[in-house]
């Protein structure tokens, strides 16, 4: 729960807890109602004003963490969606799309692998065809494993399952979905403090956010004419099912950050609105950096 200050503002420090954390171990891709404790999606906190009211947004990997924290933002502020999620993650998409419809907006869960060139194409349209037209593309999903015994740990399966997911499933969704994007819409993408300052143990994730970062700087660039922006949020630690489903040790998980803790999902969510708020038109090429503190270029 929130520790108030006598203003009643949450304090950073103490709003969510704090390590040590309960160690715990999943097989991936985890299961939110396995954390503990569980993560925090901003179930009972998010209060929306219409920022996105009648908008149409896509999120990919939707049904946990990160992504199922925007979908609900979203929703409460007045946009439907279209979310994708693992076929293994089925019950955790039918939460996200709970939430979403007692939000009272339109909610369309779609299992998807991102690796896959045709599903992400058939994806875009599946999303236009519910919704009319593709107002915000967030591109979250990720894949991650730690190899804390070096890069002779990392297999080409894995490595090939990194770049697909992250990578290819990011620009192939991208390149179908700015057909039908409209000028005054956005793409949002999730890079990552690893983008900046890469954790040896998750080298092939951390190239990977890397150039999810040049991405978003070279696209932004390219499609500014047609009044399209393209931004990205660069989380530092999150508390989300994927940590004790690729960690070793839940233990001191964020620890390190400047506010001590990681960080939850719905701390999140509100960069990505503020990106996708259609208030925001002078705002692309750039990366919000939500790092509890963690000083990024």
């Amino acid at each position: 729960m929130p520790s108030p200050d006598s203003s009643g503002v949450p304090d950073p420090l103490t709003r969510h807890p704090r390590p040590p954390l309960p160690d715990q171990e999943q097989e991936h891709p985890g299961a939110t109602e396995a954390m503990h404790p569980r993560p925090d999606h901003g179930e009972d906190s998010y209060r929306g004003h219409d920022v996105l009211a009648g908008r149409a947004a896509l999120v990919t990997g939707g049904d946990s963490g990160i992504g199922r924290a925007v979908c609900l933002a979203f929703a409460r502020e007045g946009a439907d969606v279209v979310f994708t999620h693992l076929p293994e993650e089925a019950d955790e998409a039918d939460e996200t799309t709970r939430l979403i419809r007692e939000a009272g907006r339109k909610a369309v869960a779609v299992a998807c692998d991102l690796r896959d060139e045709a599903q992400c194409e058939a994806l875009v349209d599946q999303a236009v065809g519910e919704l009319g037209r593709v107002d915000i593309l967030v591109n979250n999903a990720a894949y991650q494993m730690s190899q804390p015994d070096g890069i002779e740990a990392i297999t080409t399966e894995q490595f090939d399952r990194v770049m697909k997911t992250n990578l290819y499933g990011m620009f192939w969704l991208t390149r179908k979905a700015l057909a039908h994007i409209p000028r005054g819409g956005s793409v949002i993408n999730t890079a990552s403090v690893q983008g900046y300052q890469p954790s040896p143990h998750l080298l092939d994730y951390a190239m990977t956010k890397s150039a999810i970062i040049s991405f978003t700087h070279g696209l932004a660039q390219m499609v500014a004419e047609r009044g399209i922006r393209v931004n990205a949020v660069a989380p530092g630690p999150v508390w989300t099912p994927l940590i004790p489903a690729t960690m070793p040790d839940t233990t001191h998980f964020g620890e390190k950050a400047p506010l001590g803790r990681p960080a939850q999902p719905a701390e999140m969510a509100p960069a990505y609105v503020f990106l996708a708020s259609p208030q925001n038109t002078y705002i692309t090429g750039e990366i919000v950096n939500a790092t509890g503190g963690t000083p990024l270029p």
